[in-house]
């Protein structure tokens, strides 16, 4: 399976508002994970077979609801092409 990238952001309804906590227990799942991921002002990017990707979003969804969250609205970016992507291609001319 070709390597792909995911960008995803979670918003997660929280009672009290403070929703930046919530979003932390969902990037400590994607820091766990062992996937390679960049953490952005309004996503977080990782790289991977789409499968894995895909199961740790679900996952990083459910840490919200453990957090705290009634309820996660997830947006989500794939960038697929069949020989593989990479994040490193993407970015490197700006760094």
């Amino acid at each position: 399976m070709p390597i792909v990238n995911v960008g995803f952001q979670v918003l997660p309804k929280v009672a009290d508002g403070s929703s930046y906590a919530v979003v932390d227990k969902a990037i400590e799942v994607v820091q766990r994970s062992g996937v390679k991921y960049e953490v952005g002002a309004m996503e977080t990017v990782m790289e991977g077979e789409l499968d894995q990707l895909l199961e740790i979003v679900k996952r990083a969804q459910e840490a919200c609801i453990a957090a705290g969250a009634s309820e996660v609205m997830t947006h989500m970016k794939i960038h697929y092409r069949p020989e593989g992507v990479s994040m490193d291609e993407k970015l490197e001319k700006y760094r």
